[in-house]
């Protein structure tokens, strides 16, 4: 039977009227496990890696994955078995790399608010490196690990003030970001670093955005970061690693985002002629690991028609799926089974009882109550940023691997969501 695969879903497509996702039909999954419900395949996850591990080949290289894009326990299990290190922004994110097998050796700690406790807890466990991201952090560690007779492995994270070209929600590298140390005072701050008696640099860090559809903001941004990195050695601090971040985009609608062996072709190339080849490199993709990795399935539960617009209202909510309400992201939205006739231009909404609950706008589809849809792309930052707003539980998680499906979190009830809370 042919196959007709979806736009930037490789193991996504339909087998004849079936929507399935390597070899499981994806209505059996609602069937099984009911709606909203996110599944994964893991071998998208794995060819996503294989391209990062193909630009790598013959490197000194170490893929972290950026796990806040998705960070349930099997996830993070699939790419610790694959050799992935973690890039970690709280100590639940810790927590949760350690109870999925990660070593702690090849954890990164980013984030500009680390706590003392988290720091603390940390380096009692070994982690690979802190990117510091600001002159306070930096003394706050210093203290920590002082108090614990460590000395705690820093990198810091640089500001090169290059536009990623993205949404500004998502953009971390320029200027008026909270984010890092400023391109200028870097060589004062890692003099500073340096003389800390808690402290032991190891690298340079610099992320300057997610999403990112072109190669031009990353060149930039290494030309920027290899120009410091000479002149904090020519101080006499060396540089054992670079980390160039993440933030390489997906396919969500039509998008052309180079493929990341390619990516670092291009950017391996820029090093070797800038006589930085032979260093040891750092990278922390998560998007372009897992967004199109998975699904979210959802029941239609009303077509109403209106004045101006007519509305498919479904069992998924921007609870389940945030990314539209605060990005105004695009996802695909596609029936399990598609049905013939004419299709009806539709706002697909969720029950969510806030005007900004909508999950596609002007979507041509021919649904009835009680048909499923899969919204793509949902492997990155939608059940990782999703809540309880009005109580509602949040959706269960499978991970399909070739004919096996398995159920990696259970569907929240509504005891469980205030489970922790009292009576007076």
């Amino acid at each position: 039977m042919t196959a007709t695969i979806l736009p930037g879903q490789p193991h996504i497509a339909y087998q004849g009227s079936n929507l399935c996702m390597e070899n499981v039909k994806l209505s059996d999954v609602a069937a099984q496990f009911g709606t909203p419900v996110f599944a994964y395949s893991k071998a998208s996850m794995l060819s996503a890696l294989s391209a990062y591990q193909r630009g790598f080949a013959g490197r000194k290289a170490q893929i972290h994955y950026a796990m806040k894009a998705n960070s349930n326990l099997a996830v993070l299990q699939v790419f610790a078995q694959a050799g992935c290190g973690f890039d970690i922004v709280s100590g639940g994110e810790l927590a949760r790399v350690l109870a999925a097998g990660g070593h702690p050796s090849k954890i990164i700690f980013s984030g500009v608010g680390k706590t003392r406790a988290e720091m603390k807890h940390a380096l009692e466990i070994g982690i690979g490196c802190f990117n510091v991201e600001s002159d306070a952090e930096l003394e706050v560690l210093n203290e920590v690990a002082m108090s614990l007779h460590k000395k705690a492995p820093v990198s810091l994270r640089v500001n090169p003030n290059v536009d990623p070209k993205t949404h500004p929600y998502i953009s971390t590298g320029l200027k008026g970001n909270k984010f890092g140390v400023a391109h200028e005072s870097a060589l004062q701050t890692y003099q500073r670093a340096a003389a800390l008696p808690g402290l032991h640099v190891v690298g340079i860090d610099c992320h300057i955005g997610s999403q990112i559809t072109e190669a031009t903001p990353y060149l930039d941004a290494m030309d920027r970061i290899l120009d410091l990195v000479t002149d904090i050695e020519a101080a006499g601090i060396p540089i054992h690693h670079i980390d160039f971040g993440g933030g390489l985009g997906i396919n969500y609608n039509g998008d052309t985002p180079p493929a990341a062996d390619q990516l670092w072709h291009q950017l391996l190339a820029k090093l070797d002629a800038r006589g930085f080849g032979d260093r040891q490199l750092m990278i922390e993709p998560g998007r372009s690991l897992v967004g199109n990795a998975g699904v979210c399935l959802s029941e239609v539960v009303y077509i109403k028609p209106g004045e101006q617009k007519n509305f498919c209202i479904i069992d998924a909510a921007m609870n389940d799926l945030p990314r539209p309400a605060m990005y105004q992201a695009f996802h695909q939205i596609v029936p399990l089974s598609p049905r013939t006739g004419a299709a009806t231009l539709l706002d697909v909404v969720g029950p969510v009882c806030e005007s900004g609950d909508w999950i596609g706008r002007d979507r041509e589809l021919n649904v009835k109550a009680g048909d499923i849809l899969a919204v793509l792309s949902a492997g990155a930052y939608c059940m990782s940023m999703s809540s309880n707003y009005n109580t509602r539980g949040r959706a269960a998680e499978v991970l399909i691997d070739g004919h096996q499906v398995h159920l990696i979190r259970d569907r929240e009830t509504a005891q469980i969501t205030f489970q922790g809370e009292h009576l007076v």
